[in-house]
């Protein structure tokens, strides 16, 4: 696991939850999207996206699935009753039947047309990205994420930094195992985030998903894959690598914390400082700028 630069780590760490002490401290109180123990279905998402998701997964999918089961069940029993050998001890030599193969086709073509409307729908919101406020990068490596934010016209920006999970051997009481880390990603509510994901070069292939946020995309080396979205209510969002990619899959966790636009903007300064060390040079497709536009 790459625990690494400990020392340093944990130092960054601390800091970096000193910081928000001041400007984020508000935002521990609100919902924390993750999963709870117990917990029955999908994560309460927090952006349309992710409402959308819901709704194809608990309104559409969910009653077509269990309809197809219930009646595979009730085939399943009607044929043992029936079709027993004591029941029926001269088994029939039907071997073709019209209306029954009519039926099998047509039936599930309907099914799946009646799926595909709004899993198409789903798709495109997902795909075509509308104007953003917000750009970020996120660099998947062996085996935690990087995230870079450009400078905008406004000097602020212009840094990158590490997220890495935090040491399990000595986790605080209120911090969540596997899942926090000592650096968070941070952007502000309401506000069209565009994210920026790829893979070192000489990495291997990662899978960024925030499940609130209705995120999943690959992240590849040599590849730039986009996706956004829009968070309607602040508070801590968890998510984690969901590609088997190396002997430290496991260890990969994204944090996101979102904030208010002024508490947003006040942790671009602090945060520019801290990782003034890390200043990336790289350009970003498509970014305008790292902050809320005005």
């Amino acid at each position: 696991m790459k625990q690494g630069k400990t020392g340093a780590a944990c130092r960054k760490g601390l800091l970096a939850a000193s910081a928000f002490a001041m400007i984020g401290g508000s935002a521990l109180a609100q919902e924390v999207g993750r999963g709870f123990p117990n917990q029955m279905g999908l994560i309460p998402g927090v952006t349309s996206i992710a409402h959308e998701i819901d709704f194809f997964h608990n309104v559409i999918l969910l009653p077509i699935i269990t309809v197809i089961s219930l009646f595979v069940l009730g085939l399943l029993v009607y044929t043992m009753v029936r079709f027993n050998e004591k029941a029926n001890p001269v088994p029939s030599k039907t071997t073709h039947h019209t209306g029954l193969e009519v039926a099998w086709t047509v039936i599930p073509v309907m099914i799946l047309v009646v799926m595909a409307i709004p899993s198409f729908r789903l798709l495109t919101h997902q795909l075509v990205l509308p104007d953003a406020d917000v750009t970020v990068k996120v660099s998947g490596k062996q085996w935690y994420w990087s995230y870079a934010y450009p400078k905008d016209n406004a000097g602020a920006g212009g840094f990158e930094f590490d997220s890495n999970i935090l040491d399990q051997a000595a986790l605080p009481a209120d911090k969540l195992r596997l899942l926090d880390v000592d650096n968070e990603a941070v952007v502000p509510v309401n506000k069209t985030v565009r994210l920026q994901v790829t893979a070192d070069a000489v990495g291997v292939i990662h899978s960024f998903v925030v499940q609130s946020f209705g995120v999943r995309v690959d992240a590849v080396p040599g590849r730039l894959n986009e996706t956004w979205f829009k968070a309607e209510k602040e508070g801590i969002y968890y998510g984690q690598c969901s590609k088997i990619c190396g002997k430290d899959h496991a260890y990969m966790p994204i944090v996101f914390r979102v904030v208010s636009e002024e508490k947003y903007k006040e942790w671009l300064e602090k945060a520019a400082k801290e990782f003034a060390s890390h200043e990336s040079p790289v350009k970003f497709a498509g970014a305008e700028s790292a902050t809320v536009r005005q």
